[in-house]
């Protein structure tokens, strides 16, 4: 990896783990979602329509490019919705780190199962270095241990957990989804994820509709939190697709995951949950096999 693309992972690894936990504190699904979709369409849409006047290089949106937008838009939509789910009932510190941490080996694993690649051997080891540190940040051993035979506490635990590794299986497919439309389809960064971000909130519109007055208690209560993510998220996003135009997936997606280890930090200072240096460690070991995974 370039110094210029591990410069921009890196900082948009930072701007991530911050919008992430503006989420976390505001938690509340899908008004949250279409909130933070409503104010990114208001400055986009203007944004995008400068671009198709003034942009030196022609924007062309043939029935191909609108079609890679559009199954993008759609495997964001359900990383956003799951991701919600999951820090509803979870911790940031463990939330967060379990979505982040599976992303990268969900589509090692992937493109083992349907593309025929085979990693090496120290790509199996960074491999099994993540599921050992994800399945020790999740306490996996109490999902079935239980002295008084009491379940009630592993069920949402379980909850927490799936919700976690199905937004990182999103993360995984619209990672290489997007890979292919950037370095493929020389889709504009900027253009593409305004696309699908607009995109997005008109999926979830309708659901809003329904939900219009909890939306308008998020606006109320939790402007700040939708204002960083609506600037951030986008922001930190253009700065990876950026990255992804002249780098290789297999670089720039663990080196995304340096935000697992802001993550762990700042959930365990700000939100003050417990059991900080297990989790800590156990981000450095995910971080460790991220690693050897982008050396493998």
């Amino acid at each position: 990896m370039t110094p210029l693309a591990l410069a921009l992972v890196l900082t948009a690894a930072v701007l991530h783990a911050i919008w992430n936990l503006s989420a976390k504190r505001a938690g509340s699904g899908v008004p949250f979602i279409f909130a933070v979709g409503v104010v990114m369409t208001a400055y986009y849409v203007p944004l995008i329509a400068g671009m198709a006047v003034y942009w030196p290089e022609k924007i062309d949106l043939d029935p191909v490019t609108l079609a890679v937008i559009g199954v993008s838009t759609g495997l964001k939509t359900g990383y956003a919705l799951f991701l919600q789910r999951a820090y509803r009932s979870g911790d940031f510190s463990l939330v967060y780190p379990l979505v982040r941490g599976s992303a990268p080996l969900l589509a090692i694993t992937g493109a083992v199962l349907f593309l025929g690649e085979r990693p090496t051997p120290l790509g199996i080891v960074g491999a099994l270095c993540i599921v050992v540190s994800i399945f020790f940040l999740s306490h996996g051993e109490r999902l079935w241990k239980s002295s008084t035979g009491n379940t009630t506490n592993s069920a949402p635990r379980l909850r927490t957990l799936g919700s976690a590794l199905i937004a990182g299986s999103f993360i995984a497919s619209y990672t290489v989804w997007d890979r292919n439309g950037i370095g493929y389809h020389h889709i504009n960064p900027g253009l593409f994820d305004g696309l699908t971000n607009v995109g997005l909130t008109l999926l979830v519109a309708p659901f809003a509709w329904n939900r219009r007055d909890e939306v308008r208690a998020v606006w109320r209560n939790n402007r700040r939190e939708v204002l960083i993510m609506a600037i951030l998220s986008p922001l930190a996003y253009v700065l990876v697709l950026t990255a992804l135009s002249f780098s290789p997936v297999s670089y720039v997606a663990p080196a995304r995951e340096f935000s697992i280890l802001i993550g762990a930090y700042l959930g365990a200072r700000i939100f003050k949950e417990p059991e900080n240096p297990r989790r800590l460690k156990c981000a450095i070991g995910m971080i460790a096999g991220l690693i050897a995974l982008a050396l493998a």
